[in-house]
């Protein structure tokens, strides 16, 4: 059985081919190229197979922001959640886990035990706890994320809770001559600041990591602080993606 993963993400489409259980092929591109790309619209968006160059597909799976405007015909939708949720049991095969996904624009926070959701936590309101705030912080300091990723030590304090006026925080704070270390640190505990409100609740348990900043190094340090065990996905980008075919192989009749 050949099953087809697509995650519609805010920035990013990733897409997974999972044959047999095992991951055969994957990809991942702009989500603006994609629609121009791979896709046509006639009321739903038609994504082209030919295009996606595949091969055989027995059966499809898509999450995401555009999973509802999918053709149907081809497609199954299900929520972000448990396309999630999946990919973790395709990943791990733990049953017993908090997840914390951080997206381009929302963030997740899931419990599960013994394989069911049993509480979750959203934000989609606010992009200063999001992977955007961090590439626009990045940009500011005109360093890569990889290299802001590695610094903890000594954070700058950075009190805006608005993505927009964090930046304009970081600049004064550059202009006081704030070494680049501490102003990276700054960021990243500013991100775990966010994060917490969301987090209160789940502390000291296993937490896995997906979505861009599973990268963080120094997200990693902050949470360890707070947690029995902190663990990021090999395929934390593609997670959601592969929680489509993994839920697809175990659920769909054909």
């Amino acid at each position: 059985m050949r099953i087809l993963g697509i995650d519609l993400g805010s920035r990013e489409v990733k897409v997974a081919l999972m044959e047999d259980r095992k991951i055969v092929e994957k990809f991942k591109v702009s989500t603006v190229s994609f629609y121009r790309e791979y896709c046509s619209f006639d009321g739903k968006i038609i994504v082209n197979m030919e295009k996606l160059n595949l091969g055989r597909i027995d059966a499809a799976v898509s999450t995401g922001y555009g999973r509802n405007n999918t053709d149907l015909k081809m497609f199954k939708p299900i929520q972000e959640i448990k396309a999630h949720v999946y990919g973790v049991f395709y990943q791990t095969d733990l049953k017993d886990f908090v997840l914390l996904d951080v997206g381009g624009q929302d963030v997740k926070v899931v419990k599960v035990e013994k394989g069911i959701i049993t509480d979750l936590e959203l934000n989609e309101k606010c992009a200063a706890s999001c992977g955007r705030y961090l590439e626009n912080m990045a940009n500011v300091l005109e360093v890569s994320l990889d290299d802001m990723f590695e610094h903890y030590k000594n954070p700058v304090q950075l009190n805006s809770t608005c993505a927009v006026f964090s930046e304009s925080e970081l600049i004064g704070r550059i202009a006081e001559g704030t070494s680049l270390d501490s102003l990276c640190a700054g960021v990243n505990y500013s991100l775990y600041k966010r994060l917490a409100p969301l987090l209160t609740k789940f502390k000291g348990r296993k937490l896995i990591l997906s979505g861009g900043v599973a990268r963080n190094k120094a997200l990693i340090s902050y949470l360890k602080n707070d947690y029995d065990e902190v663990i990021s996905l090999d395929e934390f980008q593609f997670n959601g993606a592969l929680g489509c075919c993994y839920y697809g192989e175990r659920m769909i009749k054909i």
